[in-house]
């Protein structure tokens, strides 16, 4: 590797582009890689098969990193899932975001962590390692005054979950998010950039550079704390 983080694309970004025109995929992958993008995070596979992403994907010369994957799919259809994302050959797997009925402070919280021990443990089994995505609901105060995230992370091993933080919603969520990296350093493998500005209503998720985030520092932080990419999430396109 060099001495830059390669850098990735979260395709949930790109969704408008492809929700109803898979036949789009490999049009949209070329530009990604015409960008200067060296991988992809999937998000869904947009009616494609797992082979055909791997041949596109593959023909563009575009790595697949990873793959968010919801909760729910993963304890229903986890050999499924495990048969199509190595087929594509991703290393991570991610949990993007959890149904308010299971997020910390709620009686279906408790399900979640045993689930995602069980979840966990079979993709390392299966060579393919299993990250959490925060968004800023789980920087709410546990009762012994704690963020639920610092919870999850000690509830949940390190060689069954890692992290995948999101740096906008850290920070939105009160913690400066190179700090943060440097808590769990060598647990965050991937590390999401994206930038925002905070309003009276809650916040513009913008280009990286037009808002809040001190990249400079955040990246040469990532690199310091084990990080092996960067990905770029553009939620919105103001």
């Amino acid at each position: 590797m060099n001495e830059n983080l390669p850098v990735a694309i979260q395709v949930y970004g790109l969704r408008d582009l492809l929700e109803e025109t898979p036949e789009r995929f490999e049009e949209v992958m070329c530009s990604v890689k015409e960008m200067g993008y060296q991988g992809v995070e999937l998000a869904g596979l947009y009616g494609l098969e797992p082979g055909e992403v791997k041949r596109i994907l593959d023909k563009v010369g575009l790595t697949p990193i990873s793959a968010h994957v919801p909760l729910v799919d993963m304890i229903e259809t986890l050999e499924q899932v495990i048969r199509d994302y190595k087929e594509i050959g991703v290393q991570y797997i991610v949990v993007p975001y959890l149904p308010e009925e299971y997020r910390p402070l709620t009686d279906g919280y408790e399900f979640v962590l045993g689930k995602m021990k069980e979840i966990g443990s079979t993709l390392r089994e299966n060579g393919i390692t299993l990250l959490y995505h925060n968004h800023d609901f789980e920087f709410a105060k546990t009762p012994d005054d704690t963020y639920a995230l610092d919870q999850l992370y000690a509830e949940v091993p390190a060689d069954v979950l890692g992290a995948e933080p999101d740096t906008c919603w850290i920070k939105v969520g009160g913690p400066d998010p190179s700090e943060w990296l440097k808590k769990y350093s060598g647990r965050c493998p991937l590390v999401h950039v994206k930038d925002f500005r905070r309003k009276a209503d809650g916040v513009d998720l913008l280009a990286l550079g037009e808002g809040e985030q001190d990249f400079p520092t955040l990246v040469k932080t990532a690199k310091e704390c084990g990080a092996q990419w960067l990905v770029i999430e553009q939620d919105d396109h103001p």
